[in-house]
């Protein structure tokens, strides 16, 4: 059940799976897998919570810049994901929702994808999860659509942003003690309140959600007020 001032739209930039599988000396692949993991806990608990939009940095348009071997690990486990949790996400009415180019993705990963929002459209929460993702581009994206119809204001670009139909974000969390947003949902985040912690991604659970939860709820939002 949500709490009177807990947010209604949350957004995580799930950062430190390599650094979590450094620390115990494995491969990147299975700090990944344990990042996984941490999704499917995270998505829970913000059902739980009474969360009623949860949006995941999964994939940026930057990440493509990394060695073959860990893409190739990062979609296989898109893969595994897609497979292993779609029954459970439309079981507890879970909508998904992409933001981002995915069609980009391998043909098979896309066909998953497709599949999958299908599937889901009927859910009454929202998971969002951005895949070949940048907020420069997307509102680059917007203001070109905006042009195109005669108009260009926060209005206009706003109705052409991939989160349109998406609650307005109230809290950004990034983990593993990075501090920047890495070219995630910039005009989104204009009045959103923002949490930088320490936790790697993996080790990120239900009482650290809660946690930033219950840090949202006692600040004051002014939105340039007083």
């Amino acid at each position: 059940m949500s709490q009177p001032n807990y947010p209604r739209h949350v957004a995580i930039i799930m950062d430190g799976n390599g650094r979590w599988a450094k620390k115990r000396g494995l491969p990147r692949a299975l700090g990944h897998k344990q990042g996984g993991e941490a999704v499917r806990r995270i998505v829970e608990a913000a059902g739980d919570l009474g969360l009623e939009c949860l949006t995941l940095y999964a994939f940026s348009s930057e990440n493509w810049k990394r060695e073959q071997e860990e893409i190739s690990d990062l979609m296989n486990l898109m893969r595994r994901f897609i497979a292993k949790h779609l029954d459970e996400f439309i079981a507890n009415r879970i909508c998904l929702q992409i933001i981002g180019d995915y069609k980009a993705f391998e043909p098979d990963i896309v066909a998953k994808l497709e599949d999958a929002l299908e599937r889901t459209k009927d859910g009454e929460r929202t998971l969002a999860v951005a895949l070949n993702y940048g907020a420069q581009q997307e509102i680059a994206r917007a203001a070109l659509k905006a042009s195109e119809e005669g108009s260009i204001d926060a209005k206009s670009i706003e109705r052409h942003l991939f989160t349109a139909d998406l609650p307005p974000l109230d809290l950004l969390i990034r983990t593993s003690g990075e501090v920047r947003l890495s070219n995630f949902l910039l005009w989104q985040s204009a009045y959103a309140e923002m949490l930088f912690v320490d936790t790697l991604w993996p080790d990120f659970g239900p009482e650290e959600l809660r946690a930033a939860c219950d840090e949202f709820a006692n600040r004051e939002r002014r939105y340039g007020g007083r």
